[in-house]
This record gives structure tokens, sequence and C-alpha cells, in this order.
């Protein structure tokens, strides 16, 4: 199993993943023109996706959804309530290439098991993605206020995590944006901090090598180096010391990062 982050942050958001057999986008966040020049980067083509699995309907995860199924005729899956969500933005999609996948329900695609799971954000019914094959596991969750413990369930001990890192606290508190939008944000159907990420992280890593990838960073209320600083520190204070056998990388709202191994 290989994966890269093709796209994370405010403005859109994708992740290839792929086995021998199949290869997925968790969400289509950019234009179908971006989408295709993202995977370009990867040498990967969207006329061999298997599918674009998505997580919800916000325009940062669904505004090349449609472009992409209709240009390439890739099979789409959803949950009920985000297709009725999503159905206006992402306009028609022909019915054999509509698909629903409900929450907390695992497929199989030659090989590559897929569990979708809950999280909390204000969305009709976000769920986000978890990978498995040959006792190997990546993760794939951002866009939630909170990582309860029913989450932590669904994400310990991965091999690999996409992981939210959306804000620092201080920074989007005193920044310009309305106070109804911080409220939001901070809420717990909002967006996780630097610092709530990584005390997530400490609750559900082995003790074993394990690559994260910090992602949907806000592009007004956070930086890499910060949102890279803040994590290593607090993971630090939970007795996790980044470098070790767990390891931080970056992510970018308009470069994918390398394809690895999982």
């Amino acid at each position: 199993m290989k994966f890269s982050v093709l796209a994370s942050g405010s403005t859109g958001n994708s992740i290839y993943v792929e086995n021998e057999q199949h290869a997925f986008i968790v969400d289509a966040g950019l234009t179908g023109k971006k989408m295709e020049a993202l995977l370009a980067q990867i040498d990967r083509d969207a006329k061999k996706l298997s599918g674009i699995l998505v997580t919800h309907e916000h325009s940062d995860h669904i505004k090349g959804v449609g472009v992409l199924a209709r240009k390439h005729h890739i099979p789409v899956f959803a949950n009920a309530k985000t297709w009725d969500a999503m159905s206006a933005s992402v306009g028609t999609i022909p019915l054999d290439q509509r698909f629903e996948w409900k929450t907390d329900e695992l497929k199989t695609f030659g090989g590559l098991d897929i569990q979708s799971f809950a999280v909390s954000h204000d969305a009709a019914e976000p769920m986000f993605y978890t990978f498995h094959e040959d006792g190997r596991k990546l993760v794939v969750m951002t866009d939630t206020g909170y990582v309860s413990d029913r989450m932590k369930g669904f994400i310990s001990t991965a091999d690999a995590y996409v992981f939210e890192s959306n804000h620092d606290v201080s920074m989007l508190q005193m920044g310009p944006y309305p106070w109804n939008i911080k409220r939001r944000i901070l809420s717990d159907v909002g967006h996780v901090s630097n610092e709530d990420a990584a005390v997530a992280m400490s609750e559900v890593v082995a003790e074993k090598e394990t690559q994260i990838y910090l992602a949907h960073l806000s592009k007004d209320n956070n930086m890499k180096e910060l949102a890279r600083m803040s994590v290593s520190q607090t993971l630090e204070s939970c007795g996790i010391r980044a470098g070790e056998y767990l390891h931080l990388h970056d992510t970018d709202a308009e470069k994918a990062t390398p394809l690895v191994l999982v």
C-alpha cells in the first residue's frame, strides 16, 4: 500500500492511496484540472482511479469531484446524507457511478480493506477512513473538532497517519476572523488545534516506526514550522520524542508529498 497527500489545507484537500490492484483518492477538493496536475506530480493518472471516497460536503473536499467523475468515469462513494448535501455542488453524476458507503462500514477492494468512521464536524454526516493491507494500517482523519475515545479506537496503532493539525489557538484568537468563525473553529464540530492533535496522537500511536503527516493547516491561523514545533513539544510533554520512532512530515496546499510505502 502506498499513499501521497496530494493537497491539504484551507483551500483544498485530497489524499491518494493505492495497492497493486486499486487506486483511490479521499476527496477531490480542488478543480478537476488541478487534481489532474497533482496526480501527475506523483506520476499517476486520474483515468486509473478506482474511486473517489468523499468525507463530507464542504467545498474544500468536493470541488473537483463532479468534473473528475464525469470526465474519467470514476465511481464516487459517500454516505446518504453527504450525497444529499453535496448533490447541488457536484452536479449530475451518472447513477452507475454513485455508490453509498455507510458510516462505520468496511469494504474490501483486492486485498485492501477500507473502514469508514464518524468524526465531529459541522457537516451532514462527516466520516473519514482507515486503510488496511497485509497487517499495515493508514489513517486519514482531518476535519474534526475533537478526537473521541471511539475515534481513537478506529485509528490506534497505525503505521501512518494523515492527521489534522489545523490551527494555533493564539494565532486564531488574535487573528482577523469574526468571532462567530473563531467560535466555530474552536468548537467540538470545528477543527483540531496543533496541541490537541498532539495529545490525541500520543494516545493512539504504538511504539513502532510511525509516520505522521500534519494536515489541513489553516493558511491564516497556522504555519508549517509552528505546527511541527507545537506538535513536537506537546508530544514530548506526553513522553514521546518526535524523531525516535514517530516522524512528523509537512503537507502542502499545492504540492503533493512523495508517494511512499506504508
